[in-house]
């Protein structure tokens, strides 16, 4: 009988001072910031704590605080040549409040004297301004508003004391994560004539770091828990197996290094003044590889990435793509990019991760713009072609949001207006319609692709390859 976590049988039964509100409770966090902190915690002064606050009204929260913050990391990898895995019991993290149940629970976060950083990650589709949140005395429906609120409110509760502001270090995937989490936040204080001694706390008080992060995160290993349950003899409905990399590229002054010590812990963490040329290769290489992948691999019948990399067909095809239509759209030295390539491609054919197609596919259409599209519209600019890879991968990403594949549904998780888009889309119009109004649509690709000449020719023709060859 497997015994039930609990901070009784936890090494930490004393909890420390929460110094970090974070956004979101998934997988990434949990094993990437909330790992971070713990090893923090392990092996520097930190002493820090993490509350988790749910960012969507379903989440996880009630796992989380049944197991009372406990759960545990399961890295998985090669390490000199050989097989190795580590797991850890994360300890940081005290639990989860849902501010749709009780909004003032939450605001009552922004009293705590000791806190001192937030993180979020609420997908690209997250750092965004909802003109429909009109009144900051109930709970905003966007992350920036619901976080307005909170440090408006401890503007107010510390009668606007410089020394409370706060470090705030957004892990979505976005250019200039932290500059538009501040931009936005400074929008809802005009949207709700909110104090000019307020906005001028936000902008001098609270420091907005730019952050990259990276680490593959496949989540709950439901193929082995048992195994990993029997090894550790306690139930965990939260373990989440990782790659043993990590990064996190932090652009933030050096009082910030000075009081998140990584360094001290031997973390892979860097401070940087310019995260640029870190954040392109990335994004563009290593996620779009992962995003163009998702939706091809998924409709030729693959179910995760190191199959579909191992698949002759699909591995080919998303290796011609990094190589011939990623790569040339980027400036660092051709050697250094294709190395990082290389090691992308290990990484996604790392033996002991199983990294699920569909649980990338979560909101495909913000990640194909952020990831994919601006090697597309580069690779033009450049060359005066269009990519037939990515485009392949566009195509598919509209097959793939049709929402049913050979007579079967195809589990999509995305915003329910994009969601509603396409189902009106393809049960009302012929295929060239709907690729003409996708590719159109400005609200999802911030422009009309079908003003670029032979584009929408060409994703028409390769959606209906797809349909004939599959």
């Amino acid at each position: 009988m497997l015994k039930k976590l609990t901070r009784k049988i936890s090494s930490s039964k004393n909890i420390r001072p929460v110094k970090v509100l974070q956004f979101g409770e998934g997988n990434f966090l949990r094993a990437f910031a909330d790992w971070i902190i713990d090893i923090l915690n392990e092996k520097t002064n930190f002493n820090g704590a993490v509350q988790i606050i749910q960012p969507i009204q379903n989440g996880m929260g009630k796992m989380v605080n049944n197991q009372e913050g406990l759960y545990h990391v399961v890295l998985n990898g090669i390490q000199n040549g050989k097989p190795f895995q580590q797991t850890r019991l994360i300890t940081s993290v005290v639990g989860v409040i849902n501010p749709f149940e009780n909004f003032q629970q939450y605001l009552q976060c922004a009293e705590n004297p000791d806190l001192k950083f937030i993180f979020s990650n609420t997908t690209e589709a997250g750092i965004t301004f909802n003109a429909n949140d009109n009144n900051p005395k109930i709970l905003p429906e966007s992350f920036p508003g619901k976080l307005t609120v909170l440090l408006h409110h401890r503007y107010e509760f510390f009668k606007g004391s410089k020394e409370k502001g706060l470090i705030l270090m957004p892990c979505e995937l976005i250019d200039k994560n932290g500059e538009n989490l501040k931009r936005t936040i400074l929008q809802y204080i005009s949207h709700w004539n909110l104090s000019s001694t307020f906005k001028k706390w936000i902008e001098q008080s609270n420091i907005f770091c730019n952050t990259l992060v990276d680490r593959i995160v496949p989540g709950f290993p439901k193929d082995t828990i048992q195994e990993i349950q029997e090894a550790i003899g306690y139930e965990d409905n939260l373990a989440v197996t990782a790659e043993l990399f990590h990064l996190w590229v932090i652009e933030a002054p050096d009082s910030v290094k000075q009081i998140f010590p990584t360094d001290q812990a031997g973390l892979h963490v860097k401070f940087v003044k310019d995260l640029t040329p870190y954040r392109t290769r990335k994004v563009r290489i290593l996620n779009g590889a992962h995003t163009a992948l998702v939706p091809f691999a998924y409709l030729r019948g693959l179910r995760t990435v190191r199959e579909s990399v191992e698949d002759n067909y699909v591995g080919d095809f998303i290796r011609k793509a990094i190589s011939e239509e990623i790569i040339p759209t980027l400036d660092l030295p051709k050697d250094e990019l294709q190395q990082f390539a290389n090691d992308v491609i290990e990484r996604f054919q790392n033996p002991y991760i199983k990294h699920e197609l569909i649980s990338i596919a979560l909101n495909s259409i913000s990640k194909f713009k952020v990831r994919v599209l601006p090697s597309i519209l580069e690779y033009h600019k450049r060359t005066g072609k269009l990519p037939e890879r990515l485009l392949q991968s566009l195509a598919a990403l509209i097959l793939f949001y049709k929402g049913n594949w050979q007579g079967e549904p195809v589990p999509l998780n995305d915003t329910p207006e994009i969601l509603n888009f396409f189902k009106a889309l393809w049960e009302k119009n012929t295929l060239e319609e709907v690729v003409q109004k996708v590719l159109s649509n400005a609200s999802f690709w911030d422009c009309d692709l079908t003003q670029i000449t032979g584009l929408q020719e060409m994703v028409t023709r390769q959606i209906n390859d797809i349909i004939r060859t599959n």
